[in-house]
């Protein structure tokens, strides 16, 4: 072992007896519910910049991040710090997307309120009894203190989540997704960041010319519906509840589908339902944690997709009928 090796293992050693003696703060007097509380209002209200390291399916991007809202409105750059320089710049719901090589940006619209950090309830009291809440312990992210926050599932049917967070501001550094044996799926880790720092504006715009570019405006889908439906799921996973029904066209899909949403405060599951015009299916396909189900119920496919186990997915899509149906055993 080197010197500088040793140096550095004494000084982590070091540390970890600081925290475990007192040197740092104990936090005794917050609750885990608390603390994601806090980390909920971080996420919605700083403004930070810095460097993320997204690590998935066994590969790791570094990216650069920069997020600032103005007037309420959300602005972003991401940079890809690696392969084509790719870039994303965000205003509110409309998204730019540069790619350098290609000398061409596509506009797409997004709706989700973040683009790279995790999206969590908007209070600790919506994550039902299906999740244990505990502060492990104290750990250093990106050169400054973090409280690790871990939400442990109490079944098969969910992951589990671990977030280190800052100690001043409850702002993740460090995010984990992991199955039930802790097995890492998905993390996005913070190299160094910035917090709460002003943002110039010029921050935000694009580091190269797109005069000579060529642009692109992906189609606008229509706004979904809200729709009340009479499809049910006759054996639904604990703690999971239906958040949302709407009727929607998907891209490369003329006819209408049914979306349903079930959530548990937590996870969430996404049940498209559409006529069957293939032969019969039963499927599964996973990305990273993203698992997907598909089989028939009767005329219709119904496919699962949300970043939850495959036994919840295929559990919902086997189970899945219309109101006045049966179920067929599988």
């Amino acid at each position: 072992m080197t010197v500088i090796a040793r140096q550095a293992l004494a000084t982590a050693g070091l540390a970890a007896t600081c925290f475990a003696i007192g040197c740092g703060p104990l936090h005794a007097a917050e609750s885990p519910q608390e603390w994601l509380e806090k980390m909920s209002v971080a996420l919605a209200e700083t403004d930070f910049e810095g460097t993320l390291l997204r690590r998935q399916n066994g590969e790791t991007e570094a990216l650069k991040l920069i997020h600032k809202r103005v007037d309420g409105v959300i602005n972003e750059r991401v940079v890809s710090q690696e392969g084509n320089g790719l870039e994303i710049i965000r205003v509110g719901n409309e998204v730019h997307c540069i790619v350098p090589d290609r000398k061409s940006v596509l506009i797409e619209h997004w709706n989700d309120q973040t683009t790279m950090l995790p999206r969590l309830p908007g209070d600790a009291d919506s994550i039902g009894p299906q999740y244990n809440l505990a502060i492990v312990r104290e750990e250093r992210v990106a050169g400054r203190n973090a409280v690790l926050l871990a939400i442990r599932p109490h079944d098969e049917f969910r992951f589990g989540h671990r977030f280190w967070l800052d100690e001043q501001t409850a702002f993740p550094l460090r995010a984990e997704l992991v199955d039930g044996n802790g097995v890492l799926l998905e993390q996005i880790k913070f190299a160094d960041i910035s917090l709460g720092s002003t943002v110039p504006a010029a921050a935000l715009k694009p580091s190269i010319d797109l005069a000579e570019f060529t642009w692109y405006t992906d189609r606008v889908r229509p706004e979904p519906v809200p729709v009340a439906t009479d499809w049910v799921c006759d054996d639904l996973p604990a703690g999971f509840r239906i958040m949302s029904s709407e009727q929607e066209k998907l891209t490369g899909s003329e006819a209408p589908v049914t979306h349903i949403v079930y959530g548990d405060g937590l996870a969430t599951v996404s049940v498209f339902i559409a006529e069957r015009r293939d032969e019969p299916l039963s499927r599964r396909h996973s990305i990273g944690a993203t698992n997907t189900f598909s089989a028939d119920a009767g005329e219709y496919q119904v496919t699962v997709v949300g970043e939850v186990p495959e036994v919840t997915v295929r559990r919902i899509a086997l189970s899945m009928r219309r109101d006045g149906d049966t179920v067929s055993t599988r």
